[in-house]
């Protein structure tokens, strides 16, 4: 087998185990994304900061920003690659004919059905 990039790698099976875990994640981080980008919250934090480090305003957005970074540090540790969060598209290494390559699911699929080269990106895409 060549080099990888990966040090775990999923069979197709662990993969769809892993898809009701990775769309909780997938809201987590969209809610914390929404919750950092609420123009109100940015505001109060913007005018409160200078006395107090924006009072409650900079509590929920300094919230927002540790479940954005936590979610997403969970999803690398388990080695899931998270290409576009608007459209809930991941990918999981897995070992296909002896080389490194990508299970590719976009959220709204029931199951994994498509891999791809791990330089193909989704339009590299084929069906399983």
């Amino acid at each position: 087998m060549r080099r990888v990039r990966h040090r775990r790698h999923y069979s197709l099976e662990q993969a769809q185990a892993e898809l009701p875990w990775v769309t909780e994640r997938l809201a987590a981080v969209r809610d914390a994304r929404e919750r950092l980008a609420d123009t109100d919250a940015r505001t109060a934090l913007a005018e409160g900061s200078p006395g107090n480090g924006g009072g409650a305003a900079g509590r929920l957005v300094g919230e927002a920003f540790l479940e954005l970074r936590s979610s997403v540090e969970e999803l690398g540790e388990r080695e899931i690659v998270l290409r576009d969060l608007d459209r809930g598209l991941v990918d999981f290494p897995a070992i296909r004919d002896g080389r490194e390559v990508y299970l590719c699911w976009v959220e709204g699929e029931e199951d994994i059905g498509f891999w791809h080269e791990l330089d193909a990106g989704y339009a590299g895409r084929q069906e399983l």
